[in-house]
């Protein structure tokens, strides 16, 4: 239908979208490339990046791979460089790379803090600072955060991760506040648990994953196509009057 092209599609928009080389990122990476927009795929891990590029070409949709560690000095700043000199700047920012240090409360060292905090919570604020510019000229831009449950529920042993993640709730408001009047909207994606990197700790355990299951509504946890709805509409033209609002997607866990 028309009307439902009008509203989703992404045909002629370019989407960048970090920590694209597995789990969450890199299926927003494939949701954004169905809905027909051109892809940067960014993370650290070249080979990884490849594979899902391919997996998105193979589907028809158009991706290419950017390696990079965004934690490392200057990072962001190169980032932009090089989209510029690309003609990559994006009308799609999706801040999905991340990092959690589990270590109890009273162990975590300085250095890990300051890690979690700056890839978790720094990172996202100035990649989408050096982004907004262009998208401000051209009147709209999209800017998608990944938060968590520990944006508003405390776990054991991810303190730096939780107080990144609560943090990015706030973050997303400030954004939506300081960009939006220019046609910017900046709106997060807080997940449940879904099976990624992040969280292979508890996939480990067949009896945490069972209890957190049980805690839902709907009565399991995440699967990754589950995100594939909402980046879609966030990204798109669908979703033009909402802005400064973190959506859980959780299957009722925060709701109970």
């Amino acid at each position: 239908m028309r009307f439902l092209t009008d509203l989703f599609s992404l045909a002629g928009r370019h989407a960048l979208v970090t920590g694209a080389s597995s789990g969450l990122g890199a299926e927003c990476a494939f949701a954004l490339a169905g809905a027909g927009a051109h892809v940067t795929l960014l993370a650290r891990r070249a080979d990884r990046l490849d594979e899902v590029a391919r997996r998105i070409t193979a589907a028809g949709g158009s991706a290419e791979a950017l390696t990079g560690d965004l934690g490392a000095s200057g990072a962001v700043a190169r980032l932009h460089e090089t989209l510029v000199a690309r003609d990559l700047e994006p009308d799609i920012l999706v801040n999905a790379a991340g990092i959690n240090l589990r270590a109890p409360a009273s162990e975590v060292t300085r250095a890990d803090w300051d890690r979690s905090i700056g890839l978790n919570l720094t990172v996202p604020f100035f990649l989408a600072q050096a982004v907004a510019p262009e998208m401000a000229r051209r009147g709209s831009g999209r800017i998608v955060n990944i938060g968590s449950l520990q944006s508003v529920r405390a776990f054991a042993d991810s303190a730096a991760y939780g107080a990144a993640k609560g943090g990015i709730v706030q973050l997303t408001r400030a954004m939506a506040e300081a960009w939006s009047a220019a046609g910017i909207t900046c709106n997060a994606i807080a997940p449940g648990l879904f099976p990624t990197e992040l969280t292979q700790a508890v996939f480990a355990d067949p009896a945490s994953v069972g209890a957190m299951a049980a805690r839902t509504c709907v009565g399991r946890n995440g699967e990754l196509a589950d995100i594939h709805g909402i980046i879609v509409y966030l990204a798109s033209r669908a979703s033009g009057f909402m802005t400064g609002q973190t959506l859980f997607l959780d299957g009722g866990f925060t709701a109970r």
